[in-house]
């Protein structure tokens, strides 16, 4: 297990702006299940919040080192 993991926008596994990518990268988990309760969260909330939520994360998290 790598113990150097950290938070970053996936640039090679990205479907908008690689926050869903990069955080199954952190999970260690599949990008599509990510993506899917990102989907499923953003319908139940009223889209506007799970919408806002992206772009706050977009901004926040910093784009992957290479």
């Amino acid at each position: 297990m790598n113990t150097n993991r950290y938070l970053h926008r996936s640039s090679t596994d990205r479907m908008l702006a690689g926050v869903c990518g990069g955080l199954a990268e952190y999970l260690d988990t599949d990008p599509t299940f990510i993506r899917l309760a990102w989907v499923i969260v953003t319908i139940i909330t009223g889209v506007v919040p799970g919408v806002i939520a992206y772009i706050v994360a977009t901004i926040i998290i910093p784009g992957e080192q290479r």
